[in-house]
């Protein structure tokens, strides 16, 4: 099952490439919403490789996940692997500068079920698939709200 959003932002490729690069401010935001996000391996910067464990309530359960850093372009994108139990998912951050002061943000996120009870979630998942892709979106023009305001104060 996948979801797709994107969202143009008005800011110049490096800047919204640094903020969606921004692992440590990412898991600074996840503990606020109550994730246990611990980062695993050991790594000096940033590349593939990086590794978090990661867990969360959903649909009122404790989910554990391994998230890694498999992908790593700067400037243009990312790609995660996550591993759950029984979902593993894919998600790619891509972006694509527009103009030298624009820049398009797509993510997708492909989830995998890998036994009956993951098929179970995934297609509870389905059925609120149009509500999930506007929260979604939703999150994402809220970011790129974010980052162009970051960027003019830059300015």
């Amino acid at each position: 099952m996948k979801f797709v959003g994107k969202n143009d932002i008005e800011a110049p490729i490096e800047t919204v490439f640094e903020e969606v690069s921004d692992f440590e401010g990412f898991q600074r935001s996840a503990v606020h919403r109550g994730v246990k996000v611990v980062r695993v391996d050991e790594l000096t910067g940033h590349g593939p490789g990086m590794t978090w464990d990661v867990a969360f309530d959903l649909r009122g359960r404790r989910r554990e996940m391994k998230l890694t850093l498999a992908d790593y372009e700067p400037r243009s994108l990312m790609r995660f692997n996550a591993a759950s139990q029984g979902v593993d998912a894919v998600c790619v951050i891509e972006l694509l500068a527009l103009s030298r002061t624009s820049t398009r943000l797509r993510m997708e996120i492909d989830l995998k079920p890998q036994n009956l009870s993951a098929r179970l979630l995934v297609q509870s998942l389905k059925l609120a698939k149009s509500t999930l892709t506007k929260r979604l979106e939703k999150r994402l023009q809220d970011f790129g709200r974010s980052v162009e305001d970051r960027a003019r104060r830059r300015a």
